[in-house]
């Protein structure tokens, strides 16, 4: 893992990007390949971690340097929630720890193989995420920038709007929701950026497509991953096209995590749409190329970006 000294740029913005969720016992897995039905496969690598998205963008963009605070829900009083708050507090993040016995530890398996392919097995329960309403918004009034994931549900609603009153701009990990008109209906008015996964070629989703229905609701800036496609970032006067390069992948968790942390980052310096989607292409890229949750150096990650292939639209 790298330091956050030696990331660290200059011209950082004054106060904290505020990322708000789920916090939840996870367990990485690697494998060479995954096994067939009823089939087993040797484990190459085990670690105990911490999850949802929220926590994990809030690790990532305080390993790049950036002032975070995770806004997390309650954990249990039990021995996942122990480890999780043993590894959150070496993490370094400012997090507000609640222990809640009236609720117990939500727990992921998340296994990763060659092909950069992510298969999960996630535990949520109604009683945890409720306890995301009663979480302390009040680092919101310094905040930079509030990052949300679309499955928190009506959680996410309350800082979504309070940051909307503030003037902040809200990120928001919409994942494969996009044509979903409830879940746009709620969030679309309360979000500035979101960024969708459209990461199966095979679904036959056209990315500008999708950009143009999520600007069209409002949204400022759409994100939209798409894998070996690499990615299409899109405002209302540009569309950015970035290719993947070519990475020995090793473990693809984390990858849009990491897609939106380094976006966030980028944006946050003032970095043009160009800059931002190829800096958070590149970082999300050389984050597969390691297993875990470490980022890769600012510097390193620039430098990869400066080699991609770009196309740039200018629109109206």
């Amino acid at each position: 893992m790298q330091s956050s000294e030696q990331n660290q740029l200059s011209n950082e913005p004054g106060g904290s990007v505020v990322c708000f969720g789920v916090l939840s016992y996870l367990q990485l897995m690697v494998v060479d390949q995954m096994p067939v039905h009823n089939g087993g496969t040797p484990i190459q690598q085990l670690t105990d971690s911490y999850g949802d998205d929220a926590a994990i963008v809030a690790g990532m963009l305080h390993q790049m340097g950036q002032k975070t605070t995770l806004v997390a829900s309650a954990l249990g009083d039990d021995e996942l929630g122990r480890k999780v708050a043993a590894t959150i507090d070496q993490l370094g993040v400012p997090v507000d720890v609640r222990i809640d016995p009236t609720v117990s530890t939500v727990a992921e398996l998340s296994i990763a193989d060659p092909s950069g392919a992510r298969t999960y097995f996630y535990q949520r329960t109604p009683e945890l995420l409720n306890t995301l309403d009663t979480a302390d918004l009040t680092p919101l009034k310094d905040a930079t920038f509030l990052y949300v994931d679309w499955y928190d549900g009506d959680h996410i609603l309350r800082p979504m709007q309070v940051t909307s009153r503030l003037g902040l701009p809200v990120f928001l990990n919409l994942e494969s929701q996009h044509a979903n008109p409830e879940v746009l209906a709620k969030l679309a008015p309360y979000t500035t950026v979101c960024q969708v996964s459209a990461d199966q070629p095979e679904t036959g989703d056209d990315l500008e497509s999708i950009a143009d229905s999520l600007l069209s609701v409002g949204i400022t800036t759409v994100l939209i991953t798409g894998g070996s496609r690499g990615c299409l970032a899109a405002a209302a006067n540009q569309k950015v096209q970035v290719s993947a390069p070519l990475i020995d992948v090793v473990d693809g968790n984390g990858a849009g995590s990491c897609f939106s942390a380094s976006y966030i980052y980028a944006n946050l310096r003032g970095w043009s749409l160009e800059q931002c989607a190829r800096f958070a292409t590149a970082q999300a890229s050389l984050k597969c190329g390691v297993t875990g949750y470490s980022v890769p150096n600012v510097a390193e990650g620039q430098r990869l970006a400066t080699t991609l292939q770009v196309d740039v639209h200018k629109q109206g």
